[in-house]
């Protein structure tokens, strides 16, 4: 008993010499932080628009709903028919609407709406087919606009982001020199892609007489695509040159 006593005494005493002998030596330094920091860098191009898009409504008011719905399907069917029949316009119908209109000294009468959108890659036949419509089918266009495709998008947009992927690369290179390190490496980073149509004059008509008396224009302009890289570049401890 007394032997395992004397035993725990020496042990404990050993523990305790070590404990002073590691607290007097010095701890390690601590590795320095490591920088980082954060670059954008873009590149762009501009595409012509190689799409047209057309909107064309109709607008049927009468005291019956009835009678107006039908008025509406009647003429909204003739159009889908003529657009259908020229080879590469896309059809489709949308935003049909139907409410009741009640003004002061007048009769209640119900009004319904339906919109006809028409794209296409031709921008003549598609003009010509929105004149055709307005003139023989009773619609009216209200809007027209133009994009980039999106197999032209997406081509450009591969392009540039190789482009800015290095711009990117070069950037962060500078300003690892500029900081004073040696390397650098690549730390979390983005990608985003988007483009900006630039303004073309739209064009709104008030009646099926003054649309059709004046020819579509068809400049479709044209578009900045952009991609947008920007992520962080870790920079490396300077290593000193031998």
């Amino acid at each position: 008993m007394r032997l395992s006593w004397y035993v725990f005494i020496l042990a404990s005493a050993c523990i305790a010499f070590a404990t002073v002998v590691n607290a007097q030596q010095p701890l390690p330094a601590p590795l320095p932080p490591q920088p980082v920091i954060t670059l954008t860098a873009t590149a762009s191009s501009q595409l012509a628009n190689d799409r047209m898009h057309a909107f064309l409504r109709v607008d049927i008011d009468n005291p019956d709903p009835v009678a107006a719905g039908n008025e509406v399907n009647t003429r909204m069917a003739k159009a889908v028919a003529r657009a259908k029949a020229v080879r590469g316009v896309e059809a489709a119908t949308t935003a049909y609407s139907s409410y009741q209109i009640s003004e002061r000294n007048q009769p209640l009468r119900w009004r319904v709406s339906q919109t006809l959108s028409l794209e296409s890659s031709d921008f003549t036949a598609l003009a010509e087919l929105a004149s055709k419509i307005q003139s023989e089918d009773g619609l009216v266009l209200g809007g027209m606009s133009f994009s980039v495709s999106p197999s032209a998008r997406r081509t450009a947009e591969d392009a540039l982001t190789q482009q800015a992927i290095k711009a990117w690369q070069a950037r962060a290179q500078t300003a690892a020199q500029g900081f004073g390190s040696n390397a650098w490496r690549t730390g979390y980073v983005t990608i985003q892609t988007g483009d900006f149509a630039r303004p073309v004059p739209m064009l709104r008509a008030a009646g099926v007489q003054a649309a059709a008396a004046a020819p579509v224009a068809t400049e479709g302009g044209t578009s900045d695509i952009t991609v947008t890289v920007s992520g962080e570049a870790i920079l490396e401890p300077a290593r000193a040159t031998r």
